[in-house]
């Protein structure tokens, strides 16, 4: 099968087969380090200053991920630092930056203190990242799917984020994950919106990555039974009952 969602959604259960027949948790299956409580990020959607900043103060939260979208960028992100001056800022512009602007918009994120910008140029059309002193760390996402993407990443990008969805499933995105650490880039755990039962595999990425961002679940109406604990913005990993 082709990378994707229905890849990884096959691939994570026979983990979980495999770890239930065995009597076994999925870690230690794949020889790989525990999970342990950690902190994700909370996204922040796209929106004014004005709301953006009301729903930043509103989270309380170490760790925010900023939506942003093109113009106007420089004063959302100002905006959002005011109302969390103490928070961890990483941002995500969904490749809504231009050539034209990517130099000022990377500025007001250093000026604010952010930490990370994830794809920023469209994929395919980002070869400006490699001829530009980047002031703060660029991270890869629609630009890199699996091991064999890692390659154009080299000298445009410093870290790359890997989704579970993107990659077609656990196997191949720990063995990314590796192969991306081994060519020096920080690796970011990402996921789509969807419930416990999706972040619970990428749960087994954490111990490798700088940044994890598992907030998936928290943005549902409501989770599924039995899911994820959650506590504020520390998450905790899986009982085998839910997975692995």
């Amino acid at each position: 099968m082709p990378p994707g969602a229905a890849r990884n959604a096959l691939d994570c259960a026979l983990i979980d087969l495999e770890a239930k027949r065995a009597g076994i948790r999925a870690w230690k299956l794949l020889a790989r380090t525990a999970p342990q409580p950690c902190v994700t990020a909370y996204t922040i959607s796209l929106g004014s200053p004005e709301a953006m900043a009301e729903a930043t103060a509103r989270a309380h939260r170490p760790l925010l991920k900023i939506k942003l979208g093109g113009d106007g960028d420089g004063e959302r992100i100002a905006a959002v630092r005011r109302a969390a001056p103490k928070s961890e800022l990483i941002v995500d512009a969904n490749e809504a930056w231009t050539p034209a602007n990517l130099k000022q918009n990377l500025a007001a994120c250093a000026e604010a203190g952010v930490i990370l910008v994830e794809q920023p140029l469209p994929a395919g059309q980002d070869e400006m990242l490699a001829r530009i002193e980047r002031p703060i760390a660029v991270c890869a996402d629609e630009s890199v799917h699996d091991r064999r993407s890692l390659d154009g990443l080299r000298g445009r990008y410093d870290a790359v984020n890997v989704k579970l969805d993107k990659t077609g499933g656990l196997t191949e995105a720990l063995a990314m994950a590796d192969a991306a650490r081994e060519q020096g880039l920080h690796i970011m755990v990402g996921c789509m919106v969807a419930t416990s039962l999706a972040m619970a595999p990428a749960m087994l990425l954490a111990p490798l990555a700088r940044f994890v961002d598992l907030d998936g679940p928290l943005l549902l109406a409501r989770d599924r039974d039995g899911g994820l604990r959650y506590d504020g913005s520390m998450v905790y990993p899986p009982d085998s009952a839910l997975w692995g």
